[in-house]
């Protein structure tokens, strides 16, 4: 049963690290703060990460601008 899951475990890391990343840009979602189309980019590339990922071992995450 523990090998079952294991994807869905890789997944669930996956997405841990991704939103700790998203988390360190959310500043830039503030009404007071442009964000330019470039952390736009960055934001929408870790969201779509999952898309092509399903752990850490083969995800290329995007370059923080």
């Amino acid at each position: 049963a523990w090998a079952d899951g294991q994807a869905a475990r890789n997944l669930e890391e996956l997405r841990t690290e991704r939103n700790s990343m998203l988390a360190e840009t959310d500043f830039y979602g503030n009404s007071d703060v442009t964000m330019s189309d470039a952390m736009t980019t960055y934001r929408q590339a870790l969201r779509d990460i999952t898309d092509s990922a399903t752990s850490l071992d083969d995800v290329t995450w995007p370059t923080k601008p």
